[in-house]
C-alpha cells in the first residue's frame, strides 16, 4: 500500500523489505541513526532474510541487504503518510478484531516490570463488561524532533485505550491548531461503534457534531472554554450524594506513596445540553496519603454521546480512567 518512488530499472531490494528491516532494528536500536539500522541489518541471517523475501544474488545464492545508502535514500524520500495510514489501518482492523491480533512467543526469564504493572492495574481495577472500542485523542510534542526551521514538532493522535498503540497521527504547526487536526484525523479513522475520550481542548461542537456523524460516540470534558455547557451540566447534577446512589460510581487506587478516589455520578441529558449529548457526568477525585488522610479534592464535568443503556456510571468512570493513563503514560517519543 505504500508507494515506491524509485524507478523500476535496475531495483534490487523491494520496499517491503527495506521497511520490515527499518521498523525491526528499530525495535532493537532504536532511531540513533541510519547507520545504526543497516547495522543491525547486516546481521541478519540468511534464514531471516530468506523469510523476508531479500534480494537473492544468482550468483552466489546468498540474500543480501540493501546499502546504506540504499536505507538512507529510500527512508529520506519515503511518503511518511502513507506509512501512517497503512499501520494506523492494520491496527484498526485489530483493534475492531476484524483480523486476529499478533501472538508473540513467551519470552524465558522474568516478567517485564512494565508487564508486572499492567497485571496490577487490570486486576484492581477489573473493566465492567459491554466495554466499546475506545481511543484517546491527545496532542503531544516529539522529544528530540525539529522541524526544518528549528521549531519543535507537535502531533495530534489517537491512541488506543486497550493496547496504548497509535491509531493515528497529524502533524501541527502548533498546540493552537491541535482543533482542526483532530477533526481532520478523526475524518479519516473508522469511528462506526468507536468512543473517543478528549480533554478540555477538544470540547468544541464542531468536533462533538462530527464525531456523532460518523457514528461514534464522544466522552467530553467541560471547563472555561465551554462555560454555558459546564454550568448547565452543574445545575443538572448538583445535590447531596444521596440523591445519586443509583447512577454513582466509586473507584479506589493504591499505589505511587498515594491513594485515589474517582466517584462519578450521572444523568441524562440531551441536545440542548451538547450536540448529540445524551448523559452528563459530575467526576470527583480525591486523593491522599496511604493512611487514608484525603488532601485533595478536584470535581470536572463532562459530557457523552453514550447513553445510559451503553454506559453506566461504571463504564464512564472505567473510560475516563482510561484515558488520563494513555495521556500520562504517552511520552511523545515516538517518531
Amino acid at each position: 500500500m505504500v508507494p515506491d518512488r524509485r524507478s523500476a530499472c535496475g531495483l534490487c531490494h523491494r520496499l517491503v523489505v527495506i521497511l520490515t528491516l527499518t521498523a525491526c532494528a528499530t525495535l532493537v536500536v532504536g532511531g540513533d541513526s541510519v547507520t545504526a539500522i543497516w547495522q543491525w541489518a547486516a546481521r541478519t541471517s540468511q534464514k531471516v532474510l530468506e523469510r523476508l523475501g531479500a534480494y537473492r544474488d544468482p550468483l552466489t545464492g546468498r540474500y543480501l541487504i540493501p546499502s546504506e545508502r540504499t536505507f538512507r535514500r529510500v527512508l529520506a524520500d519515503l511518503d511518511a503518510d502513507a506509512v501512517d495510514a497503512a499501520i494506523s489501518g492494520y491496527v484498526a482492523d485489530v483493534i475492531r478484531h476484524d483480523v486476529p491480533a499478533p501472538r508473540l512467543p513467551d519470552t524465558p526469564g522474568p516478567v517485564e516490570r512494565e508487564q508486572r504493572r499492567a497485571a496490577q492495574r487490570r486486576l484492581a481495577h477489573p473493566a465492567p463488561h459491554g466495554l466499546l472500542p475506545t481511543a484517546a485523542l491527545d496532542g503531544k510534542a516529539l522529544r528530540g524532533a525539529r522541524t526544518g526551521d528549528g521549531g519543535r514538532v507537535f502531533l495530534v493522535g489517537a491512541i488506543s485505550h486497550e493496547h496504548a498503540v497509535i491509531l493515528g497521527q497529524d502533524q501541527v504547526a502548533d498546540k493552537k491548531g491541535e482543533g482542526p487536526a483532530a477533526r481532520a484525523l478523526l475524518s479519516r479513522l473508522q469511528m462506526a461503534g468507536m468512543v473517543v475520550t478528549l480533554d478540555a481542548l477538544h470540547t468544541t461542537m464542531a468536533t462533538a457534531r462530527l464525531i456523532t456523524h460518523l457514528g461514534g460516540h464522544y466522552i467530553l470534558i467541560a471547563k472555561g472554554n465551554q462555560p454555558l455547557a459546564r454550568a448547565a451540566a452543574h445545575a443538572l447534577l448538583s445535590g447531596p450524594d444521596a440523591d445519586w446512589t443509583d447512577t454513582t460510581a466509586t473507584d479506589d487506587d493504591r499505589g505511587h506513596g498515594r491513594s485515589e478516589r474517582r466517584t462519578i455520578r450521572t444523568t441524562a441529558a440531551d441536545d440542548n445540553l451538547f450536540p448529540g449529548a445524551r448523559q452528563a457526568f459530575r467526576l470527583r477525585r480525591d486523593a491522599g496519603d496511604l493512611d487514608g488522610t484525603w488532601t485533595s479534592k478536584k470535581i470536572v464535568f463532562g459530557i457523552t454521546s453514550l447513553p445510559a443503556t451503553l454506559a453506566g456510571p461504571a463504564h464512564l468512570n472505567h473510560y475516563q480512567r482510561a484515558h488520563w493513563t494513555v495521556e500520562t503514560g504517552s511520552t511523545g517519543s515516538e517518531t
